[in-house]
């Protein structure tokens, strides 16, 4: 009580104080300029004093706005936005996305880390821009249409094919990469492994001449040297379409070695079994792997009436003659369009040809010229230097000097000219041998 009766004393003191300063400084002005005219004194009416709440108004209407750029009125943020900042952080152990409305769906996605595990997101996320996200965070460089253009797939293919290069016969636990088939089963089509890695070698132990009778020991000592086998994975991946394989290690450095590059027979089988049970499979690619004839023809037997196979390619192998054959059989076994045998060791030089007869054959200009160039290519390198095979390429090349180019005999039973320059005037069966056309 003696605090409120003070307070309205004080400021009645206060303000007669300023009342009496005002009208002596107003005299002072009054003297010092001299008598004025007289002009009718007014006085103001006396001011309604507000009691002691008046200090209050003044400073609440006093009003400090720091500088700080990112200062805002809105300091409680939208219960939507609160929302989906908790669906975010608690996304891996309560996944909520398919409850949500587009926008907020999308929002969500934009926040999620690239880095949550595969079990949460395969099936749950199909949205392109979030594993678009995963894969740059992953691979600096991505080629999207090598994938038919989906991000999602580039992943898991990609993803699969890492697991399948750094996996470590006898060491690597398989079920690493089973058990991410219920994830990509859908997602993959396309397999590229360009590494095998063989079984960790040990160092073997010196021998101290004590033998069981068997003699079995020291055989179980030597590791074998199978890669990892496809048949379980492949036999999961129900959309396969094109498979890419090279058997062998990369940026092996000093720890070079042969046997890094052995495609064994059991790699050999086991695949062979792969690829025929694979009715999906329409490209594959086995290339720089050692293939010899034998695992050719293990391999193309397999392939034998693929019900759906357009493409082979084992080049950059050591296929000979009889897996040149085994290929041939194949043509007429499959719907092979496409076949690739280059850097092999298939047809040799021939040096032993000395009579072809194509005769009542409507093999027609291109044909021939296609026969001969390829007796031509047989040649050793000494006899080519008579010319080249007849043919439009070469229209002023005389036919007798072509014939002579040929190995052997072959020249004197062949039975098909091309040559338009030298008259030629085939007798009997053989006028239907050269097509009008």
């Amino acid at each position: 009580m003696q605090e409120t009766l003070v307070t309205p004393t004080l400021s009645v003191l206060s303000r007669s104080s300023i009342t009496m300063q005002d009208r002596s400084s107003t005299a002072g002005q009054a003297s010092s300029t001299g008598p004025q005219p007289s002009r009718p004194s007014v006085i103001p009416p006396p001011s309604k004093s507000k009691g002691w709440k008046s200090g209050a108004n003044v400073r609440r209407m006093r009003r400090i706005i720091a500088e700080d750029p990112e200062w805002s009125l809105a300091i409680v943020p939208l219960l939507t936005e609160l929302c989906i900042q908790h669906i975010v952080e608690n996304f891996q152990n309560n996944p909520i996305l398919k409850q949500l409305l587009p926008e907020h769906q999308q929002k969500v996605l934009n926040h999620l880390s690239p880095d949550l595990p595969l079990t949460v997101t395969a099936n749950l996320i199909d949205d392109e821009n979030y594993w678009r996200r995963c894969c740059m965070q992953r691979w600096p460089v991505c080629h999207v249409a090598r994938h038919g253009g989906s991000w999602k797939r580039l992943f898991f293919e990609r993803h699969l094919e890492n697991l399948i290069k750094h996996f470590i016969p006898s060491t690597t636990d398989p079920a690493v990469i089973l058990d991410l088939l219920p994830f990509c089963r859908n997602y993959v089509r396309r397999l590229r492994v360009d590494q095998f890695l063989p079984p960790v070698q040990l160092p073997l132990q010196p021998w101290n001449g004590e033998l069981s009778d068997s003699g079995s020991e020291a055989e179980m000592e030597q590791p074998t040297g199978d890669h990892y086998q496809l048949r379980d994975l492949v036999a999961g991946l129900s959309h396969l379409e094109e498979l890419d394989l090279v058997y062998g290690v990369k940026d092996c450095g000093m720890n070079f070695e042969w046997n890094l590059f052995l495609f064994t027979y059991q790699d050999c089988h086991s695949l062979a079994a792969t690829i025929k049970a694979c009715h999906t499979l329409k490209t594959f690619r086995l290339t720089r792997s050692k293939v010899d004839d034998d695992k050719a023809r293990i391999l193309i037997r397999s392939l034998l009436d693929h019900p759906a196979l357009e493409e082979l390619d084992l080049s950059h192998n050591l296929i000979g003659d009889r897996g040149a054959r085994a290929a041939a059989k194949l043509l007429s076994h499959s719907h092979l369009r496409v076949l690739t045998l280059a850097n092999n060791q298939v047809l040799t030089v021939n040096t032993t040809l000395t009579s072809i007869n194509l005769s009542c054959n409507h093999i027609g200009l291109d044909g021939g010229k296609q026969l001969l160039e390829e007796c031509y290519m047989g040649l050793e390198g000494g006899d080519r230097d008579h010319g080249y095979p007849c043919g439009p390429a070469h229209p002023t090349s005389p036919c007798s000097q072509h014939k002579r180019s040929l190995p052997g005999a072959l020249h004197e039973s062949l039975s098909f000219c091309g040559c338009p320059q030298e008259p030629h005037q085939p007798t009997g069966p053989q006028e239907d041998l050269i097509d009008p056309g």
